[in-house]
């Protein structure tokens, strides 16, 4: 009769376990769509980077190695390989991509071993003994199972809102690869920059030291006077600490590079270079549209949206029953015996948990899902608008500073020319050394103030670049079914993963090449 009872409560049981199963796959998270704006079909600003058609000279993923500096090429090389906050980003998703294996884990059954003794003794003098043995012992084996069966996608959203995440770590690692280059070349061009300014100072200095000369000698003859002597000493001094002013600051710059590169800035050495290689190559920027695929910060934005909404779905789940079945079998005080299965012991069942009254507690996180979902669309609008605003700012710098370079080159020219013929009529009587200070002022800043220009554009280039995203799109995030860092039934290679997308993968584990902050970092082919 118990039997019979028993056998129809697990017939009802598995009934209601089918009808559940058949729900299965039921989403309560909403149907997710990245938002559509309205935006301008072009961008205002004018620029060599201009809408082409078809896109046959959009910005390559190297784009640095369209200046054609081989030196510039060589350090974006080594920063790439070893550069530690880069590396610490590819581990992060490494990180992300391991909770999406975590997350993963909660749709297969678990199964579990469980074994023990233990030996037992009571007292044979306390009150009101038992009269029987006062020693015990007993051992067990056993076995257990559960299994959660997701029939309203908690468990799913929870792996597809962490394979979001994992896809927005591969997002941020492609924006501090992007930082990371585009930071290294405008360094570097800053770097050239106060290299070309400390030879226009050095060649003054020398043009100044002539001048002294020339001041002192007519001094002598007393065609000059004290005065003037005093202004060309003042001058000669003045720039020999601004020389000592550039110098310093390109150790400084010089010593940011180095630790780009892994390396310690003691260590570390780029020769000097006066020619600031200003080389114009054309780009596109594309259309506005493009932009929204092309820019990390961007999909970084756009995949934290997509965590809020499968969030909301996880909330949701809450308020519907939750059902997890368990199995528990072994062998209790006789030990794993085949001729004594009558003494195993076994359990099985099924467990239904519902929400009924929590104090508004499951209302008020869902209240909070949709919250942080409007926040991160307010968020991704923002941050579209960001890239706009800095696309349109590249273009209007790159333009103007453009001009501005092509004015300062005739006005270095005409300076250049005053400065010689002021010193021949000075030299001739005809002039006076304060029209030659007035000349030599002018065609010192006008130089000057030539490199400063150039080595903005320069930069103003690289922001541009940057701003467009630098050659990556959305096509090199990874695919969700590339995120899973290991195998359910994997036993080794779990200090690291195999690459998925374009993020390498992590270093191994123990003594690391990069440890060496002292190894050779320039090809002997670049050195002078």
């Amino acid at each position: 009769m118990m039997a019979n009872r028993i056998r129809r409560s697990v017939c009802r049981g598995g009934a209601s376990a089918l009808a559940l199963v058949s729900l299965a796959g039921c989403d309560l998270a909403p149907a997710y769509h990245a938002p559509r704006y309205v935006i301008p079909a072009t961008w205002q600003g004018q620029a060599p980077f201009a809408v082409a058609q078809p896109m046959d000279d959009r910005i390559p993923a190297n784009w640095w190695t369209g200046f054609a500096d081989p030196r510039l090429d060589e350090l974006e090389t080594l920063a790439a390989d070893h550069n530690g906050d880069l590396q610490a980003a590819s581990e992060r998703f490494l990180q992300a991509r391991a909770i999406v294996s975590e997350a993963r884990a909660d749709l297969l059954p678990h199964f579990g071993l469980a074994f023990g003794g233990s030996n037992n003794k009571s007292s044979a003098e306390r009150l009101f003994r038992y009269k029987g043995p006062i020693t015990d012992s007993d051992e067990f084996y056993g076995g257990m199972a559960s299994w959660e069966p997701d029939f309203w996608s908690s468990i799913r959203n929870r792996v597809r809102l962490q394979k979001d995440y994992a896809q927005e770590a591969a997002a941020q690692y492609a924006s501090a690869r992007l930082s990371l280059q585009a930071e290294l070349a405008s360094d570097y061009f800053t770097l050239r920059g106060l290299d070309a300014q400390a030879a226009i100072y050095t060649q003054s200095i020398g043009y100044y030291e002539e001048s002294l000369r020339v001041t002192q000698t007519r001094l002598v003859d007393q065609a000059a006077s004290q005065l003037d002597v005093a202004r060309a000493q003042n001058q000669l001094y003045t720039t020999q600490a601004r020389l000592l002013d550039i110098q310093a600051q390109r150790e400084v710059m010089e010593h940011a590079i180095a630790v780009l590169v892994n390396v310690a800035p003691s260590a570390f050495h780029i020769p000097a270079d006066a020619h600031l290689n200003a080389t114009r190559f054309t780009l596109s920027a594309g259309v506005p549209s493009d932009l929204l695929q092309r820019r990390p910060d961007i999909a970084v934005a756009e995949r934290q949206m997509a965590q809020a909404n499968r969030a909301i779905g996880i909330a949701r789940a809450a308020f519907y029953p939750h059902v997890s079945f368990q199995m528990n079998g072994g062998f209790d005080d006789n030990g794993f015996n085949l001729a004594n299965l009558a003494n195993s012991m076994w359990s099985y069942g099924a467990t239904v948990t519902m929400p009924v009254f929590e104090g508004g507690l499951r209302r008020a996180q869902l209240q909070q899902s949709w919250s942080a979902y409007r926040e991160t669309r307010d968020h991704y609008r923002m941050t579209v608008l960001t890239a706009f605003r800095d696309v349109e700012d590249g273009l209007s710098r790159t333009r103007r500073l453009d001009g501005e370079n092509d004015r300062l080159h005739a006005a270095v020219g005409a300076a250049s020319q005053t400065q010689d013929i002021t010193m021949n009529l000075y030299k001739g009587g005809l002039a006076t050394y304060l029209d030659v200070l007035i000349a030599q002022v002018s065609t010192l800043d006008a130089r000057i103030q030539q490199v400063e220009v150039q080595t903005r554009y320069l930069q103003a280039r690289v922001g541009l670049i940057r701003a467009c995203g630098g050659g990556w799109d959305m096509a090199r995030l990874p695919a969700p079914d590339k995120l899973l860092s290991v195998d359910p039934l994997q036993l080794s290679g779990l200090h690291t993963a195999r690459p998925a997308g374009v993020v390498p993968a992590p270093h191994s584990h123990g003594p690391d090449a990069d440890d060496d902050l002292t190894g050779p970092v320039l090809s002997p082919t670049l050195r002078p």
